[in-house]
């Protein structure tokens, strides 16, 4: 291959950082100096340079789209699988935790419901369900029930609410979590149930919450609308109790016991 002058090597150097930058190739202007002088040292020929060129971009586009499903997934906090002391989980969901992990029920659209006493782990379980999830390239949406409700009413209000459900309706997993910390009225737990039946049998939900099925009543003052609710939510759904002493609790005796 015949020697490039210094002044048009500058120049074709611009020209594919500009075309790069119109193509959004953010690698290859950003590395292409670098990778020039990689294939040069390792005498690539064309085919593996093109090829070695193409495969960095794509696998810096897959990172950059993982970090932004994370980000737009609104997790309050990030917790990962690895993180979680499977010896301290409640039995159901220590028995459960290797299928969860595989996420095929997120590929068949079967909902999860964690419910069980505070503080043990049912938010940190759906969380890192939900980091899992953006790893492998689905859609996630983490929110609390009081914040959905408050969005639906916004929404309603604003003459937009239309728009939120075709949104919320087309996440491959919605993680609604402190489902029964705070009660809701009629028209609050009708907007509820008919948002969430949007995605009956078709994408996951998962629900984290503190109250029994037959406790529900508690937080809705209507049987009928609760039993609509348990129904469709527990389709085919996978039910863990999460019931068990609070890792809060546990880690505040611990504290006190080394102070006395």
């Amino acid at each position: 291959m015949t020697d490039i002058h210094e002044t048009d090597r500058d120049g074709l150097r611009e020209l594919i950082r500009s075309c790069a930058f119109d193509l959004k190739l953010p690698l290859v202007r950003r590395d292409i100096d670098l990778l020039i002088q990689q294939s040069a040292d390792e005498q690539w020929n064309l085919w593996r340079f093109t090829a070695e060129l193409l495969r960095r971009e794509k696998e810096n586009r897959s990172e950059n789209q993982r970090r932004h499903r994370i980000k737009n997934a609104g997790f309050p906090q990030l917790r990962y699988l690895n993180e979680i002391d499977t010896d301290a989980l409640p039995a159901d969901a220590r028995k459960a935790l290797p299928t969860l992990e595989t996420l095929d029920f997120i590929k068949n659209g079967r909902n999860l419901i964690l419910y069980g006493n505070p503080g043990t782990g049912k938010t940190h379980l759906a969380t890192a369900l939900g980091i899992a999830a953006c790893n492998a390239g689905h859609s996630v949406l983490f929110t609390s029930v009081p914040r959905l409700l408050t969005q639906i009413r916004e929404c309603r209000n604003a003459l937009t609410l239309r728009s939120l459900e075709n949104k919320f309706e087309r996440y491959d997993m919605v993680i609604c979590d402190e489902f029964g910390y705070v009660s809701c009225d009629k028209a609050g737990a009708e907007m509820l149930f008919n948002h969430l039946s949007l995605r009956t049998d078709k994408k996951t939900t998962v629900v984290t919450t503190n109250l029994a099925f037959n406790r529900w009543n508690e937080i809705i003052d209507d049987k009928v609308l609760v039993a609509a609710m348990v129904d469709r939510l527990t389709h085919k759904a996978i039910l863990l109790n999460m019931t068990g002493k609070s890792y809060r609790m546990k880690e505040t005796q611990e504290m006190m016991t080394q102070q006395i």
